[in-house]
């Protein structure tokens, strides 16, 4: 964590060789030696940028040592594919490209792949606020990327229409500056994060072109008995009329509409039952005969709004189901997804993720990855020792802190979400006196926030600082003649920013080890060889074991049948090694729950 002005630093390396994404020794991407991952053979590294000529088509310019040009060469966008193919098949470089959502898609198209890549759009969101340096990317609205569309891209869309006059030069003065600030932060971190990110927009684009399996049937199948049979346009399956006649028969009001909040709100104040929202939550705490059946028409309406017919005829074509990702869409570096719901899909419909016949799911995901990333970076031995082997919950039960898993759950994540009420607040402060190490981490990066100040991840990744209108309040409230509700209303806003930044580190340090990942398991995929059966609806890999679906910390893959335990050492080895990227030799286990399945039913 920045802020607080030093970093725990493993005492020893744990022996790794950089995978192709993360070249050893090079300029951008020599993960450092505290970090543990790299070999000590020097290498050159040559880079390739990939530019628009403002038209339609691409310069491909080399690029030397000190990121000047060296030579280029101007390329149609049909000559494209071929060019990259050939450079792959020799020395594979680092493409230097605006943007993987831009490239990606016409190259895999045509069945080619970028190796390895500098994603400028990415890296410029990470350098241009980053506090790891004394000098951060200045910033541009030349390089913040627009919200992607469910529509893949013409080559080379830029997001403003006015482009500059010599796009090649701005592309190479980017880069350069990028450079620049990378190379300021002398333990590598930021050459690392920028890597893992470049590494997974290939990864979202990839996962998009190939698609996640998904049997239509299965889904339709799921939907009536759930909801009852499809009805006709305009209308609601027989489950939920059902469910809605009991409702409206239980609040004596048989014309009510029930997606009308403030309508349903004055219903249920006339029987009794004083909510001040209709969620989940604050329904299940009032005994009344109206909660079962509403909570139980609200779910299924749910189900028939996010994941009903009408999103199966639209998301899910020729047995794929093809999201839009957005790497780093959020601030602390998890994704987003900009069309498809693909990081809410409910558990009740994961059984109509299939694999084709001759091929199978490998699905893998990491229990408390956030926890044991904080156990991580504080050096927290006695938390990382709760978490050796097991259930982390179960180990902070054994330590004595409190009495059951629950307790535990509820603890851990109060100290990691600044919970202050209820069973967690009431639990939080005892894992000071068991994990002093991993609560001063979190408890610094609240106070820093409070404060108004800036944290940062492990790698280096900072949050953004609170609002200017934030600001103007903290100083109102400090003012001599400040009343007494504007100081309360500063005191409240600066605790929730603070519980912000308590977060933010370990949530984004949780993400750039997804992205490690991410990036090392489709290294070792590439490694297979192809598959004796087709996926034929997988587009650009068809015959080859492919990421298919990402959500925070799971991962499916499918792969072919006589391919999957190989693909399953793959994840395995993966998690190994992006563990032992960020934290050396410092024991901390981060194991998974991987199983070869053919579908990705819970």
């Amino acid at each position: 964590m920045r802020s607080a002005g030093q970093r725990r630093t493993p005492s020893s390396r744990a022996p790794s060789a950089a995978a192709s994404w993360c070249a050893p020794r090079s300029p951008d991407c020599d993960a450092p030696a505290v970090l543990a991952t790299v070999s000590t053979i020097p290498v050159a590294e040559r880079r390739v940028a990939l530019v628009s000529d403002g038209s339609s088509g691409v310069v491909a310019v080399e690029i030397g040592a000190d990121g000047d040009e060296l030579s280029r060469r101007v390329l149609t966008a049909s000559e494209l594919p071929g060019y990259v193919r050939e450079q792959e098949e020799n020395d594979a470089p680092r493409w230097i490209i605006r943007s993987a959502r831009e490239i990606c898609p016409a190259l895999l198209a045509e069945g080619v792949r970028l190796g390895r890549t500098h994603d400028l759009l990415l890296c410029h969101a990470i350098l241009r606020d980053t506090a790891a340096v004394s000098r951060p990317l200045a910033a541009s609205l030349r390089w913040v990327r627009r919200e992607p569309s469910d529509e893949a891209p013409a080559l080379f869309d830029v997001e403003i229409d006015d482009g500059p006059d010599d796009p090649v030069a701005e592309a190479l003065d980017q880069f350069r500056d990028q450079r620049r600030v990378i190379a300021e932060s002398k333990d590598g971190r930021l050459t690392l994060l920028c890597s893992a990110e470049s590494a997974g927009g290939l990864v979202a684009e990839e996962m998009r072109a190939a698609g996640l399996p998904w049997n239509e049937r299965v889904h339709d199948e799921i939907l009536t008995a759930t909801l009852g049979a499809r009805p006709a346009a305009g209308g609601l399956p027989r489950r939920m009329v059902e469910l809605g006649d009991e409702v409206r028969g239980i609040l004596g009001d048989p014309s009510l509409h029930l997606d009308s909040q403030p309508k349903l709100l004055r219903a249920l104040h006339r029987v009794g039952v004083h909510v001040e929202s209709t969620s989940r939550w604050e329904l299940a705490e009032h005994r009344h005969p109206v909660v079962e059946p509403l909570l139980a028409y609200k779910k299924l309406s749910r189900l028939l709004s996010a994941n009903g017919w009408a999103w199966l005829a639209e998301w899910v074509h020729d047995g794929r189901f093809r999201p839009v990702y957005i790497p780093g869409g959020v601030v602390t570096g998890r994704w987003a997804s900009a069309g498809g719901g693909a990081l809410q899909l409910p558990r009740s419909l994961r059984p109509a993720v299939r694999a084709d016949d001759g091929w199978a799911l490998i699905v893998a995901d990491v229990a408390q990855l956030e926890p044991r990333m904080l156990a991580g970076m504080a050096g927290d031995t006695a938390m990382a020792k709760a978490a050796q082997g097991r259930d982390l919950y179960a180990g902070v039960v054994e330590s004595g802190a409190v009495s059951t898993r629950e307790e535990a759950k509820y603890a851990v994540l109060g100290a990691m979400y600044g919970a202050t009420t209820g069973d967690s607040g009431r639990l939080v402060p005892r894992l000071r006196k068991v994990y002093p190490r991993a609560m001063a981490l979190v408890d610094e990066a609240a106070r820093t926030g409070e404060d108004g100040g800036v944290v940062s991840t492990w790698l280096g990744r900072s949050s953004p600082r609170p609002s200017a209108e934030w600001s103007r309040m903290q100083s109102r409230a400090t003012d001599a003649d400040a009343d007494q509700a504007e100081i309360a209303v500063a005191r409240r806003r600066a605790r929730d920013w603070g519980r912000f930044t308590r977060n933010f580190v370990v949530q984004g340090t949780a993400a750039e080890w997804s992205m490690i990942w991410l990036a090392e398991i489709r290294h070792r995929l590439q490694r297979l060889p192809e598959a004796r059966v087709a996926a034929t609806a997988s587009g650009p890999f068809t015959r080859t074991a492919h990421l298919a679906f990402f959500l925070h910390d799971e991962v499916i893959l499918h792969v072919p049948e006589e391919q999957a335990e190989a693909a399953a050492d793959a994840v395995r080895e993966a998690a190994a090694v992006a563990t032992a990227r960020l934290f050396g030799t410092f024991p901390i286990d981060v194991p998974l729950d991987l199983r070869i399945a053919q579908s990705a039913e819970k």
